[in-house]
């Protein structure tokens, strides 16, 4: 157990963030008030000769001072151990600043520490990993330029050598690599620590599992992400945001994660220039950066499309991709709401396919009051040409309900059908709903099982159909009234959709909105439009009574 007196490399930040010396997020807030419970409860301590080291080397070698909150990082990431096992107390840190905070300088300065003979391990190899080129190598081209300037080079010489691709410490023969996203013949690394640059840009856990396999054979394994929000959702950047969110929120284990994230509160925040600290902790000392900021915040305010970042790269509260987007993502989010036991309702059923070769969907759609609810399924063939341009985790969604493999050559339309037959078992289906583009192909396989227009349970969806539907989306998504359940592909398909006018060439009612996808290929929308779908007919839904504790059991 040990006192809370803080070296003051951690003491100087937690004093800006507690008095307020400029504005911090609500996160920075609940990180203190975590970091200072863990100390008060833990066996745990900072050692501060190393730091002191270590501050000496980037006040020697740097050319620049480290910002309060690079080193409160460093002391508690790098600095920090257990008392009885001297293992790092946060042998991962997660940093989520806004564009221009310094995330490549402090991968270097990071990288340049735990490299140098003051972290006690040879061959502490330093990985980084990111999506291209550029981002890997640019903090080793930063720390080779720093080392290279005429007042340190000669000295730097004598302790490290360097080449364009790497940096080596001559007397621990640690090594400073950028590696790119192809996780192949990654298997043989032996890292002391894996730094990830951006991790917003990654679809799924490729890349991260094959680095962090490899750590482990030093002593000491660390992992750092460094990054910007994004507009990539349902990834590695939203479950370790969740993750830190937890851990600060609900006093859930953290599992050695030192969450240190930078965001406006609240987007209304944006208007006000001295609340662009909270995402920008570096703001307050650099005064063209903020000349900057203010160009680009008075040219988004005009026309956000032109610069459709400023909110999710400078701010760290992206909007959604685009400003018509169907909802902003924490709309979205709060689908995740648990469905009940819906055996034996009244419900609509929509679907939607671009080609039976690619994707396609079925929605179930029952409605009580304003409640909405949605049992959602969606199916991918192998021979699907955009599946190498997917920026999703879809595998690790198979393993869910939500998606299912088809391993054909195309989603036979039984499929589909089948589907519907075994499930609507369930419920009492009073209609399904179609594009009536896509009837044709499926018109055979519905009628086996029932489902066709003489029979009056079938509805071909049109353009005008869904404008009418459009409003009502609007407002469930306003007021919450969507339960999905757990359902990533959902989610990760609505955030793909936007709204666009109708017939706005054709001079039609300028108010009328229908949706279309953000991007053809990468973004597929099939599983939202399939609740669209069965939104259209939401009128043939025949009411529940009133919820009670019988009925109600998945809540």
């Amino acid at each position: 157990m040990t006192s809370c007196r803080f070296p003051p490399e951690v003491q100087e930040w937690i004093n800006i963030v507690e008095q307020e010396k400029f504005r911090c997020c609500e996160e920075q807030k609940l990180l203190i008030e975590y970091v200072r419970h863990c100390f008060e409860t833990e066996a745990i301590h900072i050692d501060e000769e190393q730091l002191a080291k270590y501050m000496h080397l980037a006040d020697t070698y740097l050319p620049f001072k480290l910002f309060p909150w690079q080193k409160f990082v460093i002391a508690l990431h790098d600095c920090t151990y257990w008392d009885d096992t001297g293992q790092p107390r946060w042998p991962d840190l997660f940093c989520m600043l806004g564009r221009g905070a310094g995330k490549d300088g402090t991968i270097a300065a990071e990288s340049f520490l735990l490299t140098s003979p003051y972290n006690g391990i040879r061959e502490y190899d330093v990985d980084i990993c990111a999506n291209n080129e550029e981002q890997a190598v640019r903090p080793v081209q930063d720390l080779t330029g720093f080392f290279e300037a005429p007042s340190v080079i000669k000295k730097i010489k004598k302790f490290y050598h360097w080449t364009k691709e790497k940096i080596t410490c001559i007397k621990t023969r640690s090594v400073i690599k950028g590696r790119t996203n192809s996780p192949k013949g990654k298997d043989g690394l032996r890292s002391g620590i894996v730094i990830f640059n951006e991790i917003h840009q990654y679809p799924n856990y490729d890349n991260i599992n094959v680095f962090t396999t490899g750590l482990g054979k030093k002593k000491h394994p660390r992992r750092s992400y460094y990054t910007t929000n994004g507009d990539v959702r349902e990834g590695p950047l939203d479950d370790i945001l969740a993750d830190g969110e937890d851990i600060l929120r609900t006093g859930a284990d953290d599992n050695g994660l030192l969450p240190f994230i930078c965001k406006l509160d609240d987007k209304a925040e944006v208007d006000d220039e001295t609340n662009w600290s909270k995402a920008n902790p570096s703001l307050p000392y650099l005064p063209d950066l903020l000349l900057e900021i203010r160009k680009e915040y008075r040219e988004w305010k005009k026309n956000p499309d032109r610069l459709p970042a400023f909110m999710s790269k400078r701010m760290n509260l992206p909007e959604s991709a685009k400003e018509s987007a169907v909802a902003d993502w924490e709309s979205i989010a709060a689908t995740n709401q648990e469905i009940p036991n819906l055996r034996g309702w009244s419900c609509t059923v929509g679907i939607d396919y671009s080609k039976t070769t690619d994707w396609a969907a079925v929605n179930f759609h029952f409605k009580h009051g304003d409640q909405r609810y949605d049992i959602n399924k969606a199916w991918i063939c192998r021979d699907s040409a955009d599946i190498p341009r997917l920026k999703c985790p879809w595998r690790e969604w198979l393993k869910t309900d939500a998606l299912e493999y088809v391993d054909d050559v195309e989603i036979h339309p039984s499929i589909i059908a089948n589907y519907i037959q075994e499930v609507g078992k369930k419920y009492s289906i009073q209609m399904v709903c179609i594009d009536s583009y896509r009837y044709s192909l499926l018109s055979d396989a519905l009628a086996k099982v029932g489902i066709s227009k003489e029979r009056g349970n079938l509805m071909l969806v049109k353009q005008t159909d869904i404008i009418k539907v459009v409003p009502v989306i609007d407002h469930c998504f306003l007021h919450r009234y969507f339960h999905w359940g757990n359902n990533p592909v959902l989610r990760w398909a609505t955030n793909n959709t936007k709204t666009i006018r109708y017939g706005r060439d054709a001079g039609a009612d300028k108010g009328s909105f229908v949706y279309a996808k953000i991007e053809a290929k990468s973004r597929k929308t099939d599983p939202f439009m399939a609740l669209v779908a069965s939104m259209c007919a939401e009128g043939e839904i025949k009411e529940r009574p009133k919820l009670t504790k019988v009925n109600v059991i998945a809540f």
